[in-house]
C-alpha cells in the first residue's frame, strides 16, 4: 500500500517540475515562488518534525537544532570551496553548477526519506499512513517544483536538470520500498532533518531569493514568495 501511495509522490513530483519548466519567461517569479516554498517547508515542516522526532538536548540545546545550524554553515562551506575552486581555474563569479547537483542531490535524500515516512507510517497502522500520505503527495510538488530550479540556477544544463527531478520523484517509492527489509529509527531521522533543513534554508536565503531580486525587484516577486509560504502552511494544516 505505501509503494502504491508513493506512486502519487512520484506524478506529484513530476507535476512540480513540468510548471517549474513552464513558466521561464517569468523566472523571477518562479524563484521567487521557489524561494517561499523552501522557507515554508523548512520553518512550518520540516524543522518542527526533526525537533520533535530527534529527542534530546546537547548541552541545553535541541540536537535538532544543532544540525540545523550545521547543516546551514556546511552548505555555505561547500559553496565557497567550490567557487573558490572554480575561480582558481580562471572561471570567476559565475554560478558553481556542482552547488546545483549537490543541492538536489539532496533534494532526492529527503524525498528518500519522505517515501522511508511514508513506509513506517503504513507499519503503525492505516490511519496514519493516511495522514502522512497526504503530506507527502501534497508537498512533494513543491520538492519537483525545486529540485528542478535549484539546478538550473546554477547553470546546469536542462538535461540534468531533468534527471534530478525524475530522481526525486523515484526516490519516495524507492524508500517506501525499503521499508519492507527494515525501520529507520525516529531519533536518526529527526537529526537527518534537522541537518537537511539547514542547508535548504541556506538556499533560499542566499542564493533563490536573492536571485529572484536581482533583476527584477517586483512587488510581484515578493507576492509570489508569500504565496509559496502559504502554501506549505495551507500543506501543513491540512496533513495534520
Amino acid at each position: 500500500m505505501a509503494v502504491f501511495v508513493a506512486l502519487g509522490a512520484f506524478l506529484m513530483t513530476l507535476a512540480g517540475g513540468w510548471v517549474a519548466q513552464r513558466v521561464t519567461d517569468r523566472r523571477h517569479l518562479v524563484l521567487g515562488f521557489a524561494g517561499g516554498l523552501m522557507l515554508g517547508v523548512v520553518g512550518l515542516d520540516l524543522l518542527p518534525e526533526a525537533i520533535e522526532a530527534a529527542g534530546g538536548h546537547i548541552f541545553g540545546v535541541p540536537a535538532a537544532l544543532l544540525l540545523f545550524v550545521g547543516g546551514f554553515l556546511f552548505a555555505h562551506l561547500v559553496e565557497r570551496l567550490l567557487a573558490v575552486r572554480q575561480a582558481a581555474h580562471g572561471a570567476g563569479e559565475e554560478r558553481v553548477p556542482q552547488v546545483g547537483l549537490t543541492a538536489a542531490a539532496a533534494m532526492v535524500g529527503h524525498s528518500l526519506m519522505d517515501g522511508v515516512a511514508l513506509g513506517a507510517a503504513f507499519q503503525v497502522g492505516g490511519g496514519m499512513g493516511a495522514a502522512v500520505a497526504l503530506a507527502v503527495i501534497t508537498h512533494d510538488f513543491a520538492d519537483g517544483f525545486n529540485t528542478y530550479t535549484i539546478t538550473s540556477l546554477y547553470g546546469n544544463a536542462r538535461r540534468k536538470a531533468l534527471v534530478m527531478l525524475y530522481a526525486d520523484a523515484a526516490a519516495p517509492v524507492v524508500g517506501a520500498a525499503t521499508t519492507l527489509l527494515f525501520t529507520l529509527p525516529e531519533e536518526l531521522l529527526g537529526c537527518y532533518l534537522g541537518f537537511f533543513s539547514g542547508a535548504l534554508l541556506y538556499l533560499a536565503a542566499a542564493e533563490i531569493l536573492p536571485e529572484a531580486h536581482h533583476d527584477h525587484p517586483a512587488r510581484s516577486t515578493l507576492l509570489c514568495t508569500v504565496a509559496g509560504v502559504c502554501f506549505i502552511w495551507l500543506v501543513v494544516g491540512i496533513a495534520g
